[in-house]
């Protein structure tokens, strides 16, 4: 009972941290695409509590994110719910079943391909029914705008989580949120720490870059 209630603890704080994270920062890139950082939250909820988890995080706090924030209605909601959960539960699920720095490095990069494949599918064929986009012209902007924007935006989720990840169980298991043994107790990897902060830096000089492009 105890063990529930502290996951129960968690999801709610995690799905609150999402919206925050959605209701806070909302940055444009290019066209009506904007980033927001509402991922990273629900990826390390995924890896600290288990797959299935981040979809649930994800599903709520895109609902909530629909009667408040959004202005794109259910059609936005169900984008919202996709793209996150194809990154942060593919992720998950790498590294759930491989506990190491390796599995999450692997697992986010997983994440990042699946999400940047099923969202140009699903841009190509969602984005005309509520954006007004002629087919056509939807097709002619998935290598210039829809295929860099996804890109970016998972590889910045996947370098944050990378970073956040050992602070944030850390941080947890200090209040007893989560056991000792779930916190994990290897090494800083400074080779992927670094690449991590190059990684962030290179996506956020695109992002500034992105409507020049197009």
């Amino acid at each position: 009972m105890k063990n529930k209630t502290k996951t129960l603890t968690l999801t709610a704080m995690f799905c609150a941290l999402a919206f925050a994270m959605t209701a806070v920062i909302r940055i444009p890139v290019v066209l009506f695409l904007k980033y927001d950082p509402k991922d990273i939250i629900i990826t390390l909820c995924g890896f600290i509590l288990g797959p299935l988890a981040s979809i649930v995080v994800s599903v709520i706090s895109s609902l909530i994110e629909m009667v408040t924030v959004s202005d794109t209605g259910i059609i936005g909601c169900i984008m919202n719910i996709v793209s996150s959960c194809s990154f942060a539960f593919t992720a998950a699920v790498v590294y759930k079943k491989k506990k190491t720095v390796s599995g999450a490095v692997i697992g986010l990069l997983a994440g990042c391909a699946v999400m940047t494949v099923v969202m140009l599918a699903w841009n190509y064929c969602i984005t005309p029914l509520y954006m007004g986009y002629p087919r056509e012209a939807v097709a002619d902007l998935l290598l210039p705008a829809f295929l860099p924007f996804n890109l970016i935006k998972s590889f910045l989720n996947a370098a944050f989580t990378f970073l956040l990840y050992k602070p944030v169980v850390t941080a947890l298991r200090k209040t007893h949120l989560i056991p000792e043994s779930e916190s994990g107790k290897s090494k800083a990897n400074i080779p992927v720490i670094v690449v991590s902060v190059l990684v962030i830096v290179t996506c956020v000089l695109l992002i500034l870059s992105m409507n020049e492009i197009i």
